[in-house]
């Protein structure tokens, strides 16, 4: 089953001309074209109304003790990294800054008077709104230099407490006590910008002296507590800003060991462990290649697919029960052509639906072994089909014919047609919704369909370099695709983003399946190997490589096969998976 190479292709887009050097500068008036309005007029300003630090006119002036004008936010973030005037550079702090409101007087009318004679409405509009955004970055700042007061003083009245009851605490000392909430609330209720800050700092004075009169009662224990809790912020704040480059660091580790096993919480070791293991045709043959495997309502049966052009039916308990080298199918129904896909119906149990390499999309009864429709509007090969999880009597298909179809198991045509520019690879139901479809096709996209107006995909998710192959949904809202790329990708088509890229397989060329279950993703490798993800890390969590009693590893056809085809059993951690020699094994997950 080859990459569909045959899709239409998508047409670049012709990236807009640039203009050169001497084009730009043929035009030396387009520069004041796009200068504000206030810039305009910065020519005509006195030199000495620029801020000295950003050179612009002085917004928001506070004046130094030393006698200088700047910006108010461009001081404060000079004298949080210094301790000078930039002008005079003597000694200069938070504490010796004071509003000049004449000169913001000034400096206003000055601005409004150069807007008011070229500016548009448009820069009207502009400058307003910033002077909003700089109120509100104020604004946000005292709310933040209140709450950090706030939790200062709730851990000193903490502490302090702890003290006095350690002293003994007479009637007088619980009174106090008692009364620092009332006293913390009155106090932290004043902060409310820069105007409280003179509060703030007499009420920081008086917990001083407070301090320093009972210097005594803060003991050797005290110190040791605050200097633990510090260190234990800072040894969180590194692991938290570290912690991308150690999970990758322990991912490339684990990788290098190849092992098929990974340390579970426990401490023991995981592996992917065979529990039973059939043929589905004879071996060597090239028509063994299982291009399909699929539990059906219960997860008491299981049908599989592929180029031997028959569907078989297998008895889950009785291939992992019975420990006979040959495992007959309860069930077989030929086909007239190979076969490329297979859904159960969610609902009715024995029904079954299949496509094939002619565009034949046909729903079987298993207990009949008869076709109880048949469906034949593709036009060309028919790659995937599935049942809505939430309508019993809808399916949809995609094809090699570029087209979506939804059917109607009481009608002999279909309801609904999606014409699409590139060859249709995968489609699948959302398992919350009838109306919703993802459609993963050789354009590398996934298009996120709204069945009540087809008209458009609600969404195209992008970021696969070849054709996505399957799409499989963790959750109403979780979609996991694969692609030729050698990728597995998780996405949300609640918000329409990009989650998670998964790495580690090999795929090129071939179809090697994708199944979830929960929280895992699964998959198959052109090395003849499954590999098993979890949706949280980017890398494989644990693989198993496929061997053949009957055939040597260092045989050179060995490295020819690939998996074809995987199936997890819901919520249990075993899964079915089949390779193109016709190996059908049942794994689980095990310590």
């Amino acid at each position: 089953m080859e990459e569909c190479s045959t899709g239409a292709l998508v047409p670049a887009v012709k990236p807009e001309p640039k203009l050169s050097s001497v084009e730009a500068s043929a035009d030396p008036g387009s520069n004041d074209m796009d200068r504000p309005a206030h810039e305009k007029g910065l020519t005509e300003v006195d030199k000495d109304l620029l801020c000295p630090i950003c050179m612009q006119l002085v917004k928001d002036a506070f004046l130094t003790a030393c006698g200088h004008s700047f910006c108010y936010m461009c001081i404060i973030t000079h004298l949080r990294n210094k301790s000078d005037c930039p002008c005079c550079a003597q000694f200069l702090s938070t504490n010796q800054l004071f509003p000049n409101f004449l000169l913001d007087k000034l400096l206003k009318k000055a601005s409004a008077r150069q807007i008011s004679k070229s500016a548009s409405p448009v820069e009207h509009f502009r400058q307003a709104l910033q002077q909003v955004q700089t109120h509100l970055q104020f604004i946000k700042e005292d709310i933040g230099a209140v709450e950090r007061r706030r939790m200062d003083l709730y851990r000193a009245r903490d502490r302090y407490s702890v003290k006095l009851r350690m002293l003994g605490g007479d009637d007088s000392i619980s009174g106090a006590r008692k009364s620092w909430p009332s006293s913390i609330d009155n106090n932290t209720s004043s902060l409310s910008g820069r105007a409280g800050m003179s509060s703030w700092n007499l009420q920081s004075k008086k917990l001083d002296g407070w301090g320093l009169q009972k210097k005594d009662a803060l003991s050797a224990s005290d110190s040791q507590y605050m200097t633990q809790s510090g260190l234990a912020v800072a040894r969180k704040k590194r692991v938290h800003a570290q912690f991308d480059e150690l999970q990758e660091c322990y991912l490339q580790k684990r990788r290098q060991w190849r092992t098929n096993h990974i340390p579970s919480k426990n401490g023991k070791k995981i592996r992917m462990r065979v529990i039973a293991e059939l043929r589905h045709g004879d071996l060597f043959h090239p028509a063994n290649i299982v291009s399909s495997i699929e539990f059906d309502r219960d997860y008491e049966l299981f049908a599989t697919a592929g180029v031997s052009r028959c569907i078989k039916v297998f008895d889950f308990s009785s291939v992992v029960n019975d420990p006979a080298d040959v495992h007959c199918p309860v069930v077989e129904m030929p086909t007239r052509s190979k076969l490329s896909c297979l859904s159960w119906n969610k609902f009715t149990k024995n029904h079954i639906a299949s496509t094939d390499y002619e565009g034949i999309v046909t729903v079987w009864d298993v207990n009949t072994r008869q076709s109880v429709m048949e469906y034949e509007e593709h036009e060309k090969r028919a790659w995937s089909v599935d049942f809505s999880c939430t309508e019993p009597t809808r399916l949809v298909s995609g094809s090699d014919d570029c087209k979506v179809k939804v059917w109607c198991t009481r009608q002999e045509s279909s309801v609904l047609d999606i014409d699409m520019k590139a060859n249709i690879c995968c489609v699948k139901y959302n398992p919350g919704s009838s109306n919703c479809i993802a459609v993963g096709s050789a354009d590398h996209h996934i298009h996120y369909y709204d069945l009540r107006n087809p008209s458009q995909p609600l969404h195209v998710f992008t970021g696969h370099k070849k054709a996505v192959s399957y799409v499989k949904f963790l959750s109403n809202y979780e979609l996991a695709s694969a692609s030729t790329d050698s990728t597995l990708r998780l996405w949300n088509v609640k918000e329409n983003i990009p989650v998670r890229t998964f790495k580690g397989h090999t795929n090129e060329k071939n179809f090697v399946g994708l199944t979830v279950n929960g929280e895992y993703i699964a998959c198959g490798s052109e090395t003849n190997e499954v590999f098993v993800y979890h949706k949280e890390i980017s890398k494989p969590v644990t693989w198993h490589r496929f061997g053949s009693p009957d055939l040597d590893d260092t045989d050179d056809d060995a490295g020819s096969y690939f998996i074809s085809a995987v199936c997890w059993k819901s919520d249990s951690p075993t899964m079915l998976t089949a390779n193109s020699q016709g190996t059908i094994k049942v794994l689980v997950l095990a310590a």
